[in-house]
C-alpha cells in the first residue's frame, strides 16, 4: 500500500514539476502579457465560428421562405390538419328558417329588411377581409330570433289601453309643457336674441318641474349624448331578446347593436322629428281641403317670424313681375289686374308686418280696442244665449258679485224645460194608466223649493236682491199650489231687467276688457292697423262690423246672404230612436222613452260650389224654431202655421206620416224665395236651423246649463303630467276622454270657468252618441285590433322598407330644403290647418281661443329638439308597455340621470330643504 501511494506522489509530483516547467519556459520565452494575447486568440476564434454559422443559417432560411411564399408550413403536428379538416365541414351552407312572427305576408317584407340592412351596413367592408359567409349567417340568426322573441311578446301584449291613454296622455304632456313654456317667456318680456333656443331651455325646465324624476335635454340637444342613449338601448334590447351565447359574443352584438342604433333608429328619429317634414305631412293629410285667401291673411297678419313673412314677400314679389311681363288685351287684362292689385296687397301687409316684429313694437289687439272708441253693442238677450259670449259675461258677474243673479236666471230657464217635459211625461203615463201623478209633482216641488232655497230664501248665500213682496208670493204659492212651468217667470223677468239696466252688470260690462275680449272670440274685432286697405274688405273694428250684430250672434257662421244663394230642404225620413242625440244631458229625466227623429235633407246651391247634407230634428225643435222666428218677425205668425202638438198615441205611424207631410210643407212655405225676401233677416235663422249641429233651443237653452257654483276640481296644472281620470263619468268613455283632454290642453279649456268646460263635455256626449252610439268603446277596441293586424303591421314594415331602400337601394339622405321654401311651406300648413277647422268650434269657445290653439299645436312642432323629445318618450311608453317586466322605468331614469337640467333642479330642491330641515 505504501508503495502505491509513493507511485501516486511521484506522479503527481511529475505533472507539476512539468507543467511549471512549461508556464516558466512559456513566460521566459513570450513574456508576462503572452497569457492575454492567448486568451483574446481563443475569443476571436469562438466568436467568428459564430457569425459564420449566423450569416448562413439567415441566407438559407430566407431562400426557404422565399420559395414557400405561397404554401402552408409544413404541419409539425397531428392536431391541426384535423382542425382545419373540421373547419372545411363547417363551410358548409347553413338552412336558415325564414319563419319569423308567423305571419308570412309580415315575414317576408321583414326578410327583406334584414337582408337590405346586411348587405349595406356589413357586407360592403366585411368581403373585403374574409369570404367566409358563417359570420354573417350567425348575425342574420341573431336579429331573426331576436325579432322572433320580439313578436311573441307583441302578441301578449294588450295595446289598447297605449293607443287609448298612454299616446293620448303623453301628447297632452308635452302641449302642456309647451304651453306653460311659452307662458314663462311671454312673463319676462324682454325680447331675446335667440327666442327659439330660450324656449327650448325653457320648456326642458318646466318639463323637470312637471316630471320629477326625468329630464331629457341631453338627448334632444346634444347628438354625442343622443347617439349613446341609442347604443345603451339597443344593447339592452339585445339583453332581452338574444340568447346569453349570443349576447355574451361581443363582436357580434356590437355589430347588431350600431345596425340597430346607428343605422334605423336614429335616422327614423332624425326623419320624423324634422318640422319641414311635418309641415308637408300635415298639408298632405289635408290636401283636399283649398286654401282660403281670408285664411292666409289672416295667418300673415298673425305671424311673429320674419322668416315666413319675407318668403312669401319675396314668392308674391316674384308672382308680381312674372304677371307684370304678360301681354294680354280683353277680358284676361281684368283678371290679372286684379291678381296684381291682391299680390300688392300681401306684400303692404307683409312690410308692415316685418316692420313692426323689428321695431318691437307689437300690438295687443284687445288692449288696443278697449281704448280705440265705439265698439259693436251685443244685446243682453243675444249674449244670455250664446255660449262664447255667456262665459265672459259670467266672469264679470263673478268679478262684481252679480253671480246669483245670473245663475238664478240660467236655473230657471233649466227648470222650466224640465217641468215642462216631466208634466208631458206624466199627462202620457196617465192616459195609459198609470198613476205616478204624486210622485212627479212631488219631484217638481222639490226642485222648485231647490231654486228657492238656493237663491231667493233669507239663508241663501248670495241671495238675489228682489222686491220681497214677488219672493212673499213666490213663497206662498209653493207653499199652497203644484208648481208649474212658468212659476218663477215673473222674478226671472225682474232679474233680467235688473242686470240689464243696473250699472254694476250689463253697462259696466260694455266697458271691461272683457267686453273687448268676447268681441274677440265672435271674430267682430279687428285688427286696426289695416284700416282704409286697399283691399276693399273695410277691415275696422270701430262701429258696427258689415252685416247685422245680431245676425252675426244668432248665426256666427258665415252664412252668404245675397240672391245668389239657393236653399232646398225636405223631410227624406222619420227615424226613431232610443235617445235624442241631440237632447240635453243632465235635463230629460224620462229615461227610455222613444222619441221621433225628423231627417231633414238640405241642398245649399250657390255659383261655386254646391252642398248637401242631412240634419235631424225632434218636433220640439221645430216648435220651438217657430216661437222664436215669429217673435222677432212678427207678420210670419199670420202665415206659418207649425202642425199642433198631440198628447197622447203620438209615435202612431200615421199620425208620424202626417205630420211629416205637415212639417214639410211648413218647410217649403218657410223657403219660398218670396218669403225670404221679404223677411232678409230671416235666412240666418233658417240656416242655423237646418244646419248639420245640435240646435240650440232659443227657449229651453239653459236647460243644460246647471248653476256652476261648484268650485274647479282640478289640481294644479302647472306641476303635473296629464295622467289622472278626467271624470268619473268621461273615463270610462275613450273618445269623449280622448276629445276632452285633448280640448283641454289645445284650447287651455281648464283655464276657463267651469261650465264652459261641462257645456263642452255635454255636446261632446251627444255627438259621440248620435255618431256611434253606446257601442262606441267596442268599435275603439275593434280598431286598435285592426291597426296590430298582420296585414296593418306587414303594410307598415313595407312602407319602411320603401322608404329606407326604394326599389331595393338604399336611399340617399334628402338635401335640406332651401329656408324660403321651408318658411312658405309653414305658412301653407298653418292656413291649411286655420281652414280646416270647423265653424262650430269656433261658436263653442271662441273664435281667438280656437285660432291660439290651432297655432299653438303648430309653434309647437316647429323644434327640432321638442319633437324628439316626444318621440323618445312615445318610444319608451312603447318599450315600457311591451316589456313591463323589466323595469324599463327605472332603467330611462338612470340614462337621463345626466341631464343638466335634472341636476339643477335636484340643487335647488336641495337648497329649498336645506333651511326647513335645519330648523327642525
Amino acid at each position: 500500500m505504501h508503495l502505491c501511494l509513493r507511485k501516486k506522489l511521484r506522479t503527481s509530483l511529475s505533472i507539476w514539476g512539468w507543467g511549471s516547467l512549461g508556464v516558466v519556459l512559456f513566460l521566459v520565452t513570450f513574456g508576462p502579457f503572452a497569457i492575454f494575447y492567448f486568451a483574446f486568440y481563443i475569443l476571436c476564434f469562438v466568436g467568428g465560428g459564430f457569425v459564420v454559422t449566423l450569416l448562413f443559417g439567415k441566407s438559407n432560411s430566407e431562400k426557404y421562405l422565399e420559395q414557400c411564399e405561397h404554401s402552408f408550413l409544413p404541419c409539425t403536428s397531428v392536431g391541426i390538419p384535423k382542425c382545419i379538416e373540421e373547419m372545411k365541414r363547417e363551410a358548409r351552407p347553413i338552412k336558415i328558417d325564414r319563419r319569423l312572427t308567423g305571419a308570412n305576408i309580415i315575414d317576408e317584407p321583414l326578410q327583406q329588411v334584414i337582408q337590405f340592412s346586411l348587405r349595406d351596413y356589413v357586407q360592403y367592408w366585411y368581403y373585403t377581409l374574409s369570404d367566409d359567409e358563417s359570420f354573417l349567417l350567425e348575425i342574420r340568426q341573431a336579429v331573426q330570433y331576436a325579432l322572433v322573441q320580439f313578436s311573441a311578446r307583441s302578441k301578449e301584449t294588450d295595446w289598447q289601453p297605449y293607443f287609448t291613454t298612454r299616446l293620448v296622455d303623453d301628447f297632452g304632456t308635452h302641449l302642456r309643457v309647451f304651453r306653460k313654456a311659452q307662458q314663462r317667456i311671454a312673463e319676462k318680456g324682454d325680447q331675446m336674441k335667440d327666442q327659439a333656443e330660450e324656449l327650448v331651455d325653457t320648456f326642458f325646465e318646466v318639463e323637470v318641474e312637471m316630471e320629477k324624476e326625468v329630464c331629457r335635454d341631453l338627448v334632444c340637444t346634444s347628438p354625442k349624448d343622443e347617439e349613446g342613449f341609442l347604443r345603451d338601448l339597443c344593447e339592452v334590447l339585445l339583453y332581452i331578446l338574444l340568447p346569453p351565447g349570443d349576447f355574451q359574443n361581443k363582436i357580434m352584438r356590437y355589430f347588431v347593436r350600431e345596425i340597430l342604433s346607428r343605422g334605423i333608429l336614429l335616422p327614423l328619429i332624425n326623419q320624423l322629428s324634422d318640422p319641414d317634414y311635418i309641415n308637408q305631412y300635415v298639408i298632405w293629410m289635408i290636401r283636399d281641403s283649398n286654401c282660403n285667401y281670408e285664411a292666409f291673411m289672416n295667418i300673415i297678419k298673425l305671424s311673429d317670424n320674419i322668416g315666413e313673412l319675407e318668403a312669401v314677400k319675396d314668392k308674391a314679389s316674384e308672382e308680381l313681375q312674372y304677371l307684370r311681363s304678360l301681354d294680354t288685351a280683353g277680358d284676361d287684362i281684368n283678371t290679372i289686374k286684379n291678381q296684381i292689385n291682391s299680390l300688392l296687397y300681401v306684400i303692404k301687409v307683409c312690410d308692415s308686418r316685418i316692420q313692426r316684429l323689428q321695431s318691437g313694437k307689437e300690438i295687443d289687439t284687445v288692449k288696443l280696442a278697449a281704448n280705440f272708441g265705439k265698439l259693436c253693442t251685443v244685446p243682453l238677450d243675444h249674449i244670455l244665449v250664446d255660449n262664447v259670449a255667456l262665459q265672459f259675461f259670467m266672469d264679470y258677474m263673478q268679478q262684481t258679485g252679480g253671480q246669483a243673479h245670473l245663475f238664478f236666471w240660467m236655473t230657471v230657464e233649466g227648470y222650466r224645460v224640465t217641468a215642462q217635459q216631466q208634466l208631458e211625461v206624466l199627462q202620457s203615463r196617465q192616459k195609459d194608466g198609470k198613476h205616478q201623478t204624486n210622485q212627479t209633482k212631488g219631484l217638481l216641488r222639490a226642485a222648485a223649493f231647490g231654486v228657492y232655497e238656493q237663491y231667493l230664501s233669507e239663508k241663501a248665500s248670495p241671495r238675489v236682491n228682489i222686491d220681497d213682496n214677488l219672493v212673499a208670493k213666490l213663497a206662498e204659492t209653493l207653499n199652497h199650489e203644484d208648481p208649474t212651468p212658468e212659476i218663477f217667470d215673473d222674478i226671472q223677468r225682474k232679474v233680467y231687467e235688473l242686470m240689464l239696466r243696473d250699472e254694476r252688470f250689463y253697462p259696466s260690462f260694455k266697458q271691461n276688457v272683457l267686453y273687448v275680449r268676447m268681441l274677440a272670440e265672435l271674430d267682430m274685432l279687428k285688427d286696426p292697423s289695416f284700416r282704409g286697405s286697399d283691399d276693399g274688405e273695410g277691415e275696422s273694428f270701430n262701429g258696427s262690423p258689415t252685416g247685422s250684430i245680431n245676425l252675426s250672434l244668432d248665426d256666427l257662421s258665415n252664412v252668404p246672404s245675397d240672391d245668389t244663394v239657393q236653399l232646398h230642404a225636405y223631410i227624406s225620413d222619420t227615424v226613431y230612436a232610443d235617445y235624442d242625440p241631440y237632447a240635453v244631458a243632465g235635463v230629460c229625466n224620462d229615461h227610455g222613452k222613444t222619441y221621433a227623429l225628423y231627417a231633414i235633407t238640405v241642398h245649399r246651391r250657390n255659383p261655386n260650389s254646391e252642398e248637401t247634407w242631412k240634419t235631424y230634428r225632434r218636433y220640439s225643435d221645430f216648435h220651438d224654431f217657430h216661437m222664436r222666428i215669429t217673435e222677432q218677425f212678427e207678420n210670419l205668425a199670420n202665415i206659418l202655421k207649425l202642425p199642433g202638438k198631440k198628447t197622447f198615441n203620438n209615435m202612431d205611424r200615421e199620425f208620424l206620416e202626417k205630420r211629416k207631410k205637415d212639417l214639410n210643407a211648413y218647410l217649403q212655405l218657410l223657403l219660398n224665395p218670396e218669403m225670404m225676401k221679404a223677411s232678409p233677416a230671416l235666412a240666418h235663422y233658417v240656416y242655423d236651423f237646418l244646419e248639420n249641429k245640435a240646435y240650440s233651443k232659443g227657449k229651453g237653452d239653459f236647460a243644460r246649463k246647471v248653476p256652476p257654483l261648484i268650485q274647479k276640481t282640478y289640481s294644479d296644472p302647472d306641476h303635473c303630467r296629464v295622467a289622472a281620470p278626467i271624470d268619473d263619468n268621461v273615463d270610462d268613455n275613450i273618445p269623449l276622454r280622448v276629445m276632452l283632454l285633448l280640448m283641454d290642453e289645445v284650447f287651455d279649456l281648464k283655464e276657463r270657468n267651469q261650465w264652459l268646460r261641462r257645456n263642452i263635455k255635454n255636446l261632446l256626449q251627444q255627438l259621440i252618441r248620435a255618431t256611434y252610439g253606446d257601442t262606441i268603446n267596442r268599435k275603439i277596441v275593434d280598431h286598435v285590433d285592426w291597426m296590430t293586424s298582420p296585414e296593418q303591421v306587414a303594410d307598415a314594415v313595407k312602407r319602411f322598407r320603401d322608404a329606407f331602400w326604394p326599389n331595393g337601394i338604399l336611399a340617399e339622405s334628402v338635401p335640406r330644403r332651401d329656408k324660403a321654401i321651408r318658411m312658405r311651406t309653414r305658412v301653407a300648413g298653418k292656413t291649411k290647418l286655420l281652414e280646416v277647422m270647423p265653424d262650430e268650434l269656433k261658436h263653442i269657445i271662441g273664435a281667438e281661443t280656437t285660432r291660439k290653439g290651432i297655432l299653438r299645436v303648430f309653434e309647437m312642432f316647429q323644434h327640432t329638439q321638442l319633437n324628439k323629445r316626444m318621440v323618445y318618450v312615445f318610444l319608451e311608453r312603447f318599450l315600457e308597455t311591451l316589456f313591463p317586466q323589466n323595469k324599463f322605468h327605472e332603467l330611462f331614469n338612470k340614462l337621463h340621470s345626466r341631464s343638466k337640467q335634472m341636476q339643477r333642479y335636484k340643487q335647488r330642491l336641495h337648497s329649498t330643504q336645506a333651511p326647513s330641515l335645519q330648523k327642525r
